[in-house]
């Protein structure tokens, strides 16, 4: 790190890399660390963070959310498409479903093929995802047993997870023992960010237990404006706290960790973008980037619901009266169904015998209920979370002004693609495949969504179009690369072309994985801080993982 000015290093962003870096870069004594979140503090008595099953309230409250949404879409009938992302220390890891998946090895030799990031396959990658983590169900050659991220396996008790558990094997796919593990393909319990029944941010990981660092400081409510730049050198911030005045820090270095959506848009605010575009806006050029905010990517996904014969499903807890038990349980015991994030099953599947590896992802869901509270009325049901992950569709984060409060425009061209329509249909006939297998006949009172009017290609594409929800993944505006379009220096995590700027968050990915981006995201932040700090890089970890016979470096 660079020492110049009132820090050595500003970490733009208190969410999930930003918690990670703070930790990471403040453990170097002599450097004054600074971080920004624009959010508010995740205070420990505040319920709609820590208790999981509380997810549902911050999601959309002004209080925890940025609340974008999508410029209209054209192939989905011009919808806007909400899209939830953290407003608070911890960022969406502080509202997030809790899921903590890696992604398939093979996402990381995809990313080792490009020009230039040789150093990103999976035996560099695998020993940073075993030093964040403390694996509950036992660490062995791909699990870490003593990092900060501690992970509980879901229980997965419920008679309805048994019978989906049979049901995949009955349509044909296997079941593994960890997915985050040897074999990703296939299905089994999911580890997730639950700590004791409480949910375990990378706020409440990483930076609570070192904020009495004399060298680490971590401001809330802070607001970044804009990078200042001397030249083509950044030279710290400019930021209003809790709405106040506009104050400068300084800094030898400046890090963004702001996500896919906030960090294109401060670097197109600071001068660094495409030219054009920041001109149009009245923005002053600094450097010209084409990158920034290009090769926007995310998962679309549906809930395929089903009702229940039996009263076996979570709807009980979902009742207004019963909340206030569910919430005393939970504060005093730490158990109970606020314990949970229910999400404690799911898996992976190839849609096709075409795909080298799997492109569809599943959630299995004891009750039928959207991710908003709201549910279909029949009482009783269950439901798989699914949608393809790799579509070849491609979007773009644009300012729509020189204003830094005014949200930038977001383009994610949902089903624009012949390949995603094409996996979308095999997605939902996959999922229906397994949930009318013969496990399921005791509980299966009938499919409710899409329902059974749903049933040729075309409308099944017309239902996604009109009922899917981004699963809340939005990566790769910032990619790491060396070619013309790439933004960040996959050595160095330096933005190309100036000095004193990196980016370390989900918008540095070359390429969206086939899960959650939370796991994936955070082990960046834990191999960067080795690049920033120049610490030697943890050795390679060359273990052999399952590759079905078709697999190979491609799209999946």
């Amino acid at each position: 790190m660079t020492r110049n000015g009132q820090y050595d290093v500003i970490v733009v962003g208190g969410g999930s890399a930003g918690s990670a870096l703070g930790n990471r870069l403040s453990t170097e004594p002599g450097a004054r660390v600074l971080v920004l979140e624009a959010g508010r503090s995740d205070y420990p008595w505040d319920v709609f963070i820590h208790m999981p099953a509380a997810l549902p309230f911050p999601i959309g409250s002004r209080f925890y959310d940025w609340r974008y949404e999508s410029e209209p879409e054209p192939h989905m009938n011009g919808r806007r498409i909400y899209h939830a992302r953290g407003k608070v220390l911890g960022g969406s890891s502080s509202i997030n479903g809790m899921i903590f998946q890696r992604g398939n090895p093979l996402d990381y030799e995809r990313w080792a093929a490009d020009p230039g990031m040789g150093a990103w396959d999976y035996a560099h990658c695998l020993p940073y995802f075993k030093r964040m983590e403390t694996c509950l169900a036992g660490g062995d050659a791909f699990r870490g047993d003593d990092g900060p991220l501690v992970l509980e396996r879901g229980p997965a008790t419920s008679p309805l997870f048994a019978a989906f558990f049979a049901a995949v094997q009955q349509a044909g796919y296997p079941l593994t023992d960890d997915v985050n593990g040897y074999r990703q393909e296939g299905f089994a319990r999911f580890d997730r960010n639950i700590r004791r029944g409480r949910r375990l941010s990378a706020a409440r990981a990483y930076l609570h237990p070192v904020m009495r660092r004399p060298n680490l400081t971590v401001r809330t409510r802070a607001f970044v404006t804009r990078v200042l730049f001397e030249g083509r050198r950044a030279v710290g911030v400019e930021y209003r706290l809790d709405r106040g005045p506009l104050r400068t820090a300084y800094a030898g270095e400046v890090i963004l960790c702001g996500g896919a959506i906030n960090s294109p848009q401060l670097l197109q605010l600071s001068g660094v973008g495409n030219a054009d575009d920041l001109r149009a806006v009245g923005v002053e050029v600094v450097h010209d980037l084409p990158g920034v905010g290009a090769n926007l990517q995310d998962h679309l996904e549906v809930y395929v619901q089903y009702g229940c014969k039996q009263p076996v499903s979570l709807a009980p807890a979902l009742a207004a009266w019963r909340r206030p038990l569910i919430g005393a349980q939970w504060l005093f015991l730490r158990s109970g169904p606020g314990a949970t994030n229910h999400f404690e099953a799911g898996g992976f599947v190839r849609s096709n015998d075409d795909v080298s590896y799997p492109n569809l992802m599943f959630h299995f869901l004891p009750v039928a209920i959207r991710y908003d509270g709201s549910s279909p009325a029949g009482g009783h049901g269950y439901q798989v979370h699914v949608g393809p992950m790799y579509s070849d569709a491609r979007g773009s984060v644009t300012l729509r002004s020189a204003d830094p409060t005014v949200k930038p425009a977001l383009r994610f061209n949902y089903l624009s693609t012949d390949q995603d329509r094409r996996e979308w249909i095999e997605a939902v006939r996959v999922a229906r495949r397994i949930l009318t297998q013969p496990a399921f006949d005791p509980y299966n009172a009938g499919e409710l969504s899409p329902g059974p009017a749903v049933e040729t290609d075309q409308e099944i594409l017309d239902w996604v179009a009109r009922d899917g929800e981004t699963a809340l993944h939005p990566s790769c505006t910032c990619r790491m690369g060396t070619d013309p379009m790439s933004v960040v220096d996959p050595t160095t995590m330096k933005v190309h072309g100036v000095e004193g700027v990196r980016v370390v968050d989900a918008s540095v990915l070359p390429y969206v994985t086939n899960g959650n981006i939370y796991a994936p995201v955070m082990m960046v932040a834990e191999k960067a801080a080795d690049l920033i700090l120049g610490n030697s890089p943890l050795a390679a970890d060359e273990v052999a993982f399952y590759r079905h016979p078709r697999s190979g470096v491609g799209t999946g």
